[in-house]
């Protein structure tokens, strides 16, 4: 509830200072306003005062509704990471939204016509630094407590191995989006191959489009599937369709695990995610195994079966005294 009163109240208070500020100077103004600067801070284009409080007010209004939206899902502020983004981003961009609108403001005061508008560079950087300045500590004020708590209710789940019994779980997840991105990465990088060698592209800009085809294969080759496997050994999780390169953490560093649903608007997004103590792979939202680290910090990662991962994991955690003796 916190975070939806503050998103609405919040949302309004900057709406209104984006109009009564510009209201309130409007005797001062040119009309046309300069609105937009070229290298070297020379205006090059104007907006009426109209469209420029049109335009400030619907940019802040699209951000704040998106930051709106997802404090209203629940499901979005349940983890310490979303929250530091939400809390982040609903300082961050509004700070930076009314230093914009007030650095143009300034820039054209008691100028004669839009094009003897002067923007200062420092007044740029500062608009800048106070709006990183304001993400930073708001999200961090905002981050609440922390994520590794174990499952409420219940205790995780524990496999029953058999003495000498030798267990293995392997499980295996796609994300189909990224592998189709993958796919046409490489249609296009073998295009342009032929194109290449034929010499249709000679002479074309091509520029930085085979290098850039090139880290989108990569790229999509690495996340768009993993596989994960335990062993007493503890788990490995490796990348791609050859499953490598591949993450080991040995049993010894696991306090224990469990599986839990995770979406991606929970964690910041796709990918790898968060910092090392805290990290999520998310290829895919829903069912994701949880170990926590008997550091203290833990590692989530989006995978079909996760219970059954899980129970292993705590069984073999369970007779690591037997075995190391």
């Amino acid at each position: 509830m916190n975070s939806r009163f503050a998103a609405a109240a919040w949302g309004l208070i900057v709406a209104a200072a984006l109009v009564a500020a510009p209201l309130a100077m409007r005797g001062r103004l040119p009309d046309p306003l300069a609105a937009h600067w070229r290298a070297g801070l020379v205006p090059d284009g104007e907006q009426s005062f109209t469209a420029f409080l049109m335009v400030s007010v619907v940019t802040w209004g699209v951000a704040w509704a998106v930051l709106f939206g997802v404090a209203v899902n629940g499901k979005a502020m349940e983890r310490r990471l979303s929250r530091m983004y939400w809390w982040g981003s609903l300082a961050g961009m509004s700070v930076f939204a009314l230093g914009m609108s007030g650095a143009t403001l300034l820039a054209n005061l008691d100028a004669p016509t839009w094009r003897e508008a002067d923007l200062e560079g420092r007044t740029m950087r500062a608009v800048v630094g106070v709006a990183l300045a304001a993400a930073l500590l708001a999200g961090y004020l905002g981050r609440g407590g922390l994520d590794q708590r174990p499952p409420a209710g219940e205790e995780p789940p524990r496999l029953r191995l058999q003495p000498g019994q030798r267990s293995v779980w392997v499980s295996r997840i796609t994300n189909s989006w990224l592998t189709a991105m993958s796919m046409a990465a490489a249609v296009a990088l073998a295009v342009a191959g032929v194109l290449a060698i034929t010499g249709v592209l000679a002479g074309l800009p091509a520029g930085g489009t085979v290098p850039g085809l090139g880290i989108v294969l990569f790229a999509g080759l690495l996340t768009s599937s993993l596989t994960a496997r335990v062993t007493r050994d503890g788990l490995a999780i490796g990348f791609g369709p050859l499953g490598w390169p591949v993450r080991r953490i040995r049993l010894s560093k696991i306090d224990k695990a469990w599986s839990e649903s995770r979406y991606p608007s929970q964690v910041g997004g796709w990918g790898l995610r968060g910092l090392p103590g805290s990290a999520t792979i998310m290829l895919r939202g829903g069912e994701c195994l949880i170990i926590r680290y008997r550091s203290g910090g833990q590692l989530a990662v989006s995978i079909d079966d996760a219970e059954r991962g899980a129970a292993l994991i705590n069984a073999l955690i369970a007779e690591r005294p037997a075995v190391q003796a």
